[in-house]
């Protein structure tokens, strides 16, 4: 989104304001969010100082740069506030920024790919002719014939520096402007002063020039620069994979039967939407009329169309691939299960683990350490040779060679890697900080209804009385735990008028029928207002003062659970399940799967005293659960996993959320987080190493500054490169013989 701020008149600067804080999405909590796209956000040093920056101003409440992305993500304090005092702080530090609409979370255009490759052309060019002309100096030329080989460099190097120079010059200037410093800064001063140096010497008949060398140092710093972006672009994949699903608007149905079409933006819950054959959801939807095959490959990770019908919940992003179907629209686009998965992968670099503050860190002491060592090491080869070219030179080569990308790379490529990696198998995760925490587990606690089970299971017995069944579905349709929402859609009678319906996490669903209490939920729940014995299993119902009725639900596990639960103990990390229900039932599902630590009837207070007393003994729990009465569970947990069936508060408390209806998604997850974390510390190894090497080398007068430019780039696309093996097959854990007993308080 362009924004025009030229015109400054009253009609227009309101006009600009509407533009403005139409792209801010206000939360929950009352806080309004913007997204903004920083082009010129090149290092962990820029994403350090825009986060200080923004973050300072009063109205902001938090900024989050993603440096792979290259975006800002804001929080502002209210849900109407201008983002315009963020916009002018960018500016003053030399970032031309653009407000993204959250809704369609566009990822940023590297519009400059196509500038670099002609940059590249011409330096390459350049260097060529140069190369030539030195050829001939080097051969014996001398007096006239090789200053007019210099004139003639010189000629050629001129034009050619000023045009390919331009994205490391543009970028150090805006810099200077806004009186900081970047990674540019040094490489711009080298190739300037690479330059001067050798106009000078031409213009005085010197012997020696440099113009190959500016030339072709520019050439291999665009070269790096171009393999730089082409691997971020690779690393981000399942990002833009994910924008191209989502959809510009949808077909209304009109009240007189007809049809329009209407922006995504426009559509809000309760409209009512017809999807052709061949056409993708732009909203979460539920079918009302017609029947189709889908393609839920996006939630499910499984290609095989699946047959729907009136009553079924559809995604946005699904794919309607046969009938044309009407369906009522549940949410909007912005707060679609497409436009949450989009968030979470977008964030995957975001969240602040400890070793990006570690690279954020070094990199906010990158500028003013290099330059005070390159003019450190220009006095001190001055103070040896007195010769003051060779001191130049020398100096310009620590300028180019010491960079902080491939330190400031090391975390951030690596957790967008992963996003890419798990997203393919399933799995979406919300930061890169959640990926940290998960590869540090060391035990794995599960619910069962929902998580190791399906979440609809199939019901058997329960009241007899037509009234009763009528009442029981009237409680069941106004809860979200999976063994309600099978009781509705299984009774067959016809909901009653319910009053004062009310859920309670844990418990079950109270209401007044007829002046009459009703409880649906836990046996012990419900016992405390039915007469006479209460069933053995299974959830209660009972009216006020009457005899309680019981339902018996079969589970089916999920897929590969028993193989997940293997996975999991084979790999060091011990299991226990951890469930509401009733004692027998959770027993038989433990033995099916092969669980031996089983704790019953614990309530959502419960479950959390459980997590947390295992976090105060110092251990590091994974919780995996579903629904809403594991929301609490999930946040209390070192780090948590839901399936995407799961309620919208256990998606949101959870770090990652399982798309696919397997389980061994959940090991499958941890592999990659260990995987990760070597690799990073692969990076960090890799980085520093580099620069333990190359600083010394590039001061003792060993390294040209071609070398030094081949150094940096390669240093940088090294630290991808090593990220990208992330995308490689990773081996399953071997089972040890062992395995340590999971204790938990009681």
């Amino acid at each position: 989104m362009n924004l025009n701020f030229d015109q400054h008149t009253p009609a227009a600067d309101e006009r600009a304001r509407a533009e403005r804080q139409a792209v801010v999405r206000p939360t929950l909590e009352g806080q309004g969010v913007c997204l903004l796209s920083l082009p010129g956000l090149r290092c962990g040093g820029c994403v350090a100082k825009v986060e200080h920056t923004v973050g300072a101003l009063p109205d902001v409440v938090s900024a989050r740069a993603n440096l792979t992305l290259k975006q800002l993500r804001v929080t502002l304090a209210g849900a109407t506030d201008d983002p315009a005092p963020v916009l002018d702080a960018l500016a003053t530090l030399g970032h031309d920024a653009q407000l993204l609409d959250l809704d369609r979370p566009a990822l940023t255009q590297e519009a400059s790919s196509a500038r670099l490759l002609r940059a590249i052309a011409v330096a390459g060019f350049g260097a060529m002719n140069i190369m030539l002309l030195s050829v001939a100096v080097w051969s014996g030329a001398s007096g006239t014939l090789r200053d007019t080989f210099h004139m003639i460099s010189a000629l050629i190097a001129l034009p050619v520096v000023a045009y390919a120079g331009q994205p490391f010059f543009s970028s150090a200037l805006g810099a200077l402007r806004a009186r900081r410093l970047n990674m540019d800064v040094p490489i711009a001063l080298a190739v300037v002063l690479a330059l001067a140096l050798s106009l000078f010497e031409t213009a005085r008949g010197g012997e020696e020039v440099f113009f190959d060398a500016a030339v072709t140092l520019l050439f291999f710093l665009l070269t790096g620069r171009y393999l730089d972006q082409l691997m971020r672009d690779r690393a981000r994949s399942a990002v833009t994979g994910f924008a191209k699903l989502a959809s510009k608007g949808a077909m209304l149905r009109t009240p007189d039967g007809g049809q329009v079409w209407r922006p995504v933006e426009e559509i809000v819950p309760g409209m009512m939407l017809v999807v052709a054959a061949g056409e993708r959801l732009a909203v979460d939807a539920r079918i009302r009329q017609g029947a189709t095959d889908l393609d839920r490959s996006i939630v499910t990770g499984e290609s095989m169309p699946v047959a729907a019908g009136p009553g079924c919940d559809l995604e946005a992003g699904t794919l309607n691939l046969t009938g044309e179907i009407e369906v009522e629209v549940l949410r909007p686009a912005a707060t679609s299960f497409l436009a949450e998965m989009m968030r979470m992968l977008g964030a995957a670099e975001s969240g602040r683990g400890g070793y990006v503050r570690i690279a954020d860190r070094a990199a906010r002491l990158y500028a003013p350490v290099v330059h005070l060592l390159a003019l450190v090491t220009f006095a001190g080869w001055l103070w040896v040779t007195r010769d003051w070219q060779a001191s130049a030179f020398v100096a310009i080569s620590v300028l180019i060679i010491t960079c902080p990308c491939a330190l400031g790379l090391a975390v951030p490529v690596a957790h967008v890697v992963a996003a890419g990696r798990l997203m393919r198998d399933g799995v979406l995760m919300k930061d890169g900080a959640a990926l940290e925490r998960l590869a540090e587990i060391d035990r794995v606690v599960f619910d069962k209804t929902g998580t190791l089970t399906t979440g609809l299971p199939r019901v058997g017995a329960g009241p007899e009385s037509l009234e009763e069944r009528a009442i029981v579905r009237a409680l069941a349709e106004r809860s979200r735990h999976p063994a309600a929402r099978a009781i509705a859609t299984q009774i067959d009678a016809a909901p009653v008028k319910a009053e004062k319906v009310s859920e309670y996490p844990g418990l079950g669903v109270e209401g007044v029928v007829l002046g009459r209490r009703v409880r649906l939920g836990r046996l012990s729940w419900v016992a405390e207002i039915a007469a006479g014995l209460m069933p053995e299993t299974g959830p209660a119902f009972a009216v006020e003062g009457q005899k309680a009725s019981g339902f018996e639900l079969d589970e089916t596990l999920r897929l590969a659970a028993r193989e997940a639960v293997a996975d999991l103990e084979a790999a060091g990390l011990p299991v226990a399940l951890l469930s509401g229900d009733g004692e027998a039932r959770v027993a038989r599902v433990a033995a099916e799967i092969g669980i031996a630590e089983v704790h019953h009837d614990a309530t959502p207070a419960d479950k959390v005293t459980l997590l947390e007393g295992l976090r105060d003994a110092g251990h590091r729990p994974l919780m995996v659960g579903d629904g809403l009465n594991d929301a609490a569970a999930l946040a209390a947990a070192h780090v948590s996993m839901a399936p995407a069936s799961a309620s919208e508060a256990g998606r949101t408390a959870a770090d990652f959320v399982i798309l696919r209806d397997r389980l061994d998604a959940v090991p499958a997850t941890v592999l990659v987080a260990r995987a990760t974390a070597r690799i990073v510390r692969q990076n960090f190894a890799l980085a520093i190493a580099y620069n333990c090497i190359a600083i010394p080398l590039a001061i003792a007068g060993l390294v040209t500054p071609l070398i030094a430019a081949l150094a940096m780039s390669g240093s940088s696309i090294l630290v991808i490169g090593n990220a990208l093996r992330l995308n490689g097959r990773i081996a399953r854990p071997t089972p040890r013989p062992e395995p340590q007993a999971l204790m938990m308080p009681a």
